[in-house]
């Protein structure tokens, strides 16, 4: 009787913690995904030099005059295109750093409130 006690107790046991992100494994995926927005910004942008590339040589057939004003359209869009993608990209880098350090904040309350 006693030994099936013990046993019953044993499978009770378990040597596992539950799993919690560090500070710095925050801060590792933060910093991830402000890389990922900024890639997919700058694969955007590059899509719209591309699309005003393939605009140019359209334009080809036309006079100099018509195909300089085209030109300057096209060029202008995919500058506003470039500055919008940017200043999400930094917004979002933004968002994500306030959050980095609100979690840094809200881990370092839990520890002194551990500590105390």
């Amino acid at each position: 009787m006693f030994r099936q006690a013990i046993v019953r107790q044993a499978r009770l046991f378990s040597t596992s913690g539950p799993v919690r992100k560090s500070a710095i494994d925050s801060a590792k995926e933060a910093v991830h995904n402000v890389d990922k927005t900024i890639a997919q910004q700058a694969v955007k942008g590059i899509e719209a030099a591309e699309q005003a590339a393939q605009k140019a040589k359209e334009v080809a057939g036309m006079s100099t005059s018509e195909a300089s004003a085209k030109a300057d359209e096209v060029t202008g869009q995919a500058s506003g295109t470039a500055s919008e993608m940017a200043g999400k990209a930094k917004g979002k880098m933004s968002e994500v750093a306030g959050e980095a350090q609100g979690k840094k904040e809200e881990l370092k309350g839990e520890a002194k409130a551990k500590l105390s």
